[in-house]
């Protein structure tokens, strides 16, 4: 996977290795920011845009995204604010990480409608950024 030098990226891009899923990196993030940023937690999403529906669910997801409750390529975490927060986050290895169809789409247009957007390897990756836009708000 290519990170896009115009996105900012947070963690060592040289690391190879073993290192915990993207899902399992998202969970902690969101309980440090419970834990630690309580008022951020409150505001902040994880769209879940993924996952293959059948039958009921994907009439369903069909629906939701003509609400546009579901957005294709909706980065991993959200935090609204002035400017927006708007993180990618892919595995510590970014080598085991792929860019989903859209994803880098919406972080470049997010970055040019003026919101803190990047890329994130693992959770502590997310904490570091967080806290560079924790100095912009």
């Amino acid at each position: 996977m290519k990170i896009p030098d115009h996105i900012k990226c947070y963690g060592n891009t040289d690391f190879r290795g073993d290192c915990p899923k993207e899902d399992d990196e998202l969970i902690t993030f969101f309980n440090q920011l419970k834990m630690h940023y309580p008022e951020l937690a409150t505001i902040a999403i994880h769209p879940d845009n993924e996952g293959l529906l059948i039958g009921a669910a994907h009439n369903a997801h069909i629906k939701q995204k003509a609400k546009g409750a579901i957005r294709n390529g909706a980065a991993d975490i959200i935090i609204v604010g002035c400017p927006a927060f708007v993180c990618e986050m892919k595995r510590q290895d970014h080598t085991k990480s792929r860019w989903q169809d859209g994803q880098l789409e919406f972080l470049e247009a997010s970055q040019k409608q003026g919101a803190f957007a990047c890329v994130a390897l693992g959770y502590e990756a997310a904490l570091q950024a967080l806290n560079d836009w924790l100095k912009l708000i």
